[in-house]
């Protein structure tokens, strides 16, 4: 297992979320006491209701912005630096006037409403500017130079060419639609930060504080752990369930990939083998329910229509579950083509001793069974803190004391500090697109750029949307391309839902598709790999990620959208068998060493097997059973045997 300190190196390097300035002294307290104070203040609103959107969403704002300053330097070579420095520490006092304006003056704003004064003027100005430095330095630089493109694009429409042309802001318009509206920064992204999300990330912060992150790696070993190439199905298992409590799939590869891969080299699988194993289950544990990815809250705004974040994680069970055995199947294949074996007797966990600690799952069935009650998120949110603390008092190793209650609220704010910035960034975007009718335009653009065609439509949007998501974190990804690309979708006939999940999913894979995959990197430098090579074996690994969309918009059955039970239960099967002859055809390996031929005839029949079709379906049904008796009537005639890998 690798070291806390080469951890947090990791995380630096490739998570910036993550790259923060270690305070001590005043400083120290100051940000220590500002960060439980947002949290302190999110949990006063969500118990005592929140206040008017323009009020919650700017002290929220307010809070994130201020501390960013003094947590995240200007540049990654002062983050040793013991001291904040002084533009930082003004940056951070302008963000709290900004963020302290609304609730000071909002009688006055109300009633003039439309019309800005020279201070309205430059305070819009500043928080515009803030945003996007803010941005800059917690999640990078490709989604702060979207935003500026964006505003570009708004002030300047008379010049554009062709469609994109529109009548044009000018520079106080566009002021008053960003800071002044529920149409730009503090529009939906950031109102659902400011209440759902963040709730989220502070159970998340509790969770932690319980150990229930290394109950996953124990219970995934006592589950898996004995199985053919045991390690990778630990790393699949406890990965999915990290997911839970992890919104980053870089963060969820170094907590857990620094267990489990080296077990995995242990055992004999090749280094880039390992850290694409890791790299593929963490990214997919934003896909799990029933606590996804943060951009998942935002589509229940997005999509409206009383659609709500449980018919969201219901519809989303199927396609994660797809997932996960896709992953699975690959590396079980792998184990058995390179003769890998489980884990001895030794080196397993006392399955009595782990089933002991079970009760470490309860907050989450809670809230499964709180959301599947109509509950409000919020409130099954707040819930589910509380039984972690409960739940924690079963036994004194987990217990959450006081110390410990007050460090997971700390915890909790600082990791919804890069959410924040993210989401009002993407309230730019979202407020050009808004007033400018961006996003009908691009989306006519896509359909004719498609031919109005539904597959190079999907192709057109999966491109973009895996793209966006190597430069930016899933909750931009999620509202650039639901507000762009998404309606391209459903103008040609898709479910809401289907569209939405679609850009949804190739968002979040973009942590592991070359050339920059981040979350595969992060596992590269966990197992000693070689970075690109790691990415490229996850994606493969990932396959099922690519088709499952697909998937799902062709047939919304498999999203339990009007379906019968037995429509359901055939899908599921021919989407399961489909992924069993794919994965075989990729690594080479079934019931013994696949031929080249034999090898086309999996990936081919598999393809059938997955697209909803009935005439595909029993033509790949037929390919799926040949290459099985093929297998089985003829024998292999290379080596002998497998011969284990070297690490």
């Amino acid at each position: 297992m690798i070291s806390q300190e080469k951890q947090q190196e990791l995380l630096e390097k490739f998570d910036p979320e993550a790259a923060t300035r270690k305070l001590a002294g005043i400083m120290g307290w100051v940000v220590f006491f500002g960060l439980l104070a947002f949290s302190l203040f999110q949990l006063y609103t969500s118990i005592f209701g929140v206040l008017t959107a323009q009020l919650q969403r700017s002290i929220h704002l307010g809070f994130a912005l201020a501390l960013i300053f003094l947590l995240f330097p200007a540049r990654k070579k002062n983050l040793r630096a013991k001291k904040v420095a002084w533009y930082d520490l003004l940056l951070a006092l302008i963000a709290v006037a900004v963020g302290a304006y609304w609730p000071l003056m909002i009688d006055e704003l109300v009633n003039r409403v439309g019309r800005l004064t020279p201070t309205d003027f430059y305070i819009g100005i500043a928080a515009i500017l803030l945003v996007l430095e803010a941005t800059r330095r917690t999640v990078g630089l490709p989604i702060t130079i979207i935003a500026a493109l964006f505003m570009t694009y708004a002030l300047y429409g008379p010049y554009m060419p062709g469609f994109l042309a529109h009548r044009g802001l000018d520079l106080e318009s566009l002021v008053q639609t960003m800071f002044f509206t529920t149409e730009g920064i503090l529009g939906t992204p950031l109102g659902v930060s400011s209440t759902f999300i963040f709730l989220f990330l502070l159970f998340g912060a509790f969770l932690v504080k319980t150990g229930v992150g290394q109950y996953f790696n124990d219970l995934a070993v006592a589950v898996a752990g004995k199985s053919t190439g045991g390690p990778a199905k630990v790393a699949i298992f406890s990965s999915a369930l990290q997911g839970t409590i992890s919104g980053s799939s870089v963060a969820n590869v170094v907590t857990s990939g620094s267990f489990t891969i080296p077990m995995m080299k242990k055992l004999g699988y090749r280094k880039e083998f390992a850290g694409a194993v890791e790299a593929a289950a963490s990214t997919g544990g934003q896909l799990m329910p029933p606590i996804m990815g943060a951009a998942a809250f935002l589509m229940v705004e997005f999509i409206g229509g009383g659609i709500t974040y449980w018919d969201i994680a219901k519809a989303a069970t199927i396609p994660a579950l797809l997932y996960f055995t896709g992953i699975w199947i690959m590396t079980h294949f792998e184990a058995k083509r390179v003769g890998l074996r489980g884990l001895k007797d030794e080196e397993m966990p006392n399955r009595k001793e782990v089933l002991k600690k079970i009760y470490l799952l309860l907050p989450i069935l809670i809230v499964i069974i709180l959301m599947v009650s109509g509950m409000s998120i919020m409130r099954a949110a707040l819930w589910s803190i509380l039984s972690t603390i409960i739940v924690s008092a079963f036994n004194k190793a987990t217990r959450i004391g006081f110390k410990d209650a007050i460090d997971a609220l700390v915890d909790g704010a600082r990791t919804a500090l890069s959410v924040a910035a993210a989401t009002a960034a993407a309230g730019i975007i979202v407020g050009v697109v808004t007033k400018t009718g961006l996003g009908l335009k691009l989306a006519n653009g896509l359909l004719d750029l498609s031919g109005g065609y539904l597959i190079p439509t999907l192709m057109l949007t999966m491109l973009a949307a895996i793209v966006l998501g190597m430069g930016s974190p899933t909750t931009a990804n999620y509202v650039i391309t639901s507000t762009i690309a998404a309606p391209a979708i459903i103008l040609l006939g898709v479910p809401d839902l289907s569209a939405h999940l679609f850009v949804f999913y190739f968002g979040i894979i973009a942590d592991i598709t070359p050339p920059v995959a981040l979350a595969a990197f992060a596992a590269a430098g966990v197992s000693g790999g070689e970075p690109l090579r790691t990415g490229v074996n996850s994606a493969k690994l990932a396959i099922a990620a690519f088709i499952i969309p697909y998937m799902f918009v062709l047939s919304p059955q498999l999203l339990m959208i009007d379906t019968t039970w037995y429509e359901l239960i055939w899908v599921v099967f021919t989407a399961i068998s489909g992924m069993l002859a794919i994965g075989a055809g990729i690594i080479g390996y079934w019931l013994r060493k696949l031929q080249w031929w034999e090898r086309v005839l999996g990936i081919v029949g598999g393809i059938m097997l997955i697209y909803p079709e009935g005439m595909t379906d029993i033509i790949g049904l037929g390919i799926f059973i040949l290459v099985v008796a093929l297998q089985i009537l003829v024998k292999d005639k290379g080596e002998a045997g497998p011969k284990p890998a070297k690490s």
